[in-house]
């Protein structure tokens, strides 16, 4: 049984991760608004494409777009069922790989500052821990157990 202290953090740390999640993956398809714009990172899938045909160099641009696909794809998938917590352990679990990937993949492209400026590695130590924890409380994952 987790105190309210442990059940707030939890909570906390899904809908925190599930939310930068989303947000990262909704701005690769311009939901924030077009390039250039204030507080928007890519603005739509091509300026994205840029940065992850650099992250992923050692592949062809299609197979990278194919890669960037799957794994924008998987992480708005990931925020959502963090945020709702469905299926959360496995959520935690994949988003960690997820981003452990990601910051790999910066690190041997741009450099080890890359992913520790972002705070990649963090997050993705924050879903790891989310996966350990016993219970989440306020999830559907909850509702389901105590039904």
């Amino acid at each position: 049984m987790m105190t309210i202290k442990q059940d707030i953090s939890q909570l906390f740390l899904r809908v925190g991760l599930g939310a930068s999640y989303l947000c990262a993956g909704l701005d690769r398809l311009g939901a924030w608004g077009p390039p250039g714009a204030s507080h928007v990172s890519w603005g739509d899938w091509q300026h994205f494409m840029q940065y992850a045909a650099q992250l992923m160099f050692f592949l062809p641009y299609s197979v990278a777009e194919i890669f960037a696909g799957i794994a924008s794809g998987a992480e708005i998938i990931f925020a959502i069922l963090l945020i709702t917590g469905f299926r959360t352990r496995w959520a935690a679990i994949g988003s960690g790989v997820l981003l452990l990937g990601f910051a790999l993949a910066m690190t041997i492209a741009l450099g080890i500052a890359a992913p520790l400026n972002y705070s990649v590695l963090t997050a993705s130590a924050g879903s790891f821990l989310l996966s350990t924890l016993p219970a989440y409380r306020w999830s559907i994952d909850g509702i389901r157990k105590s039904a």
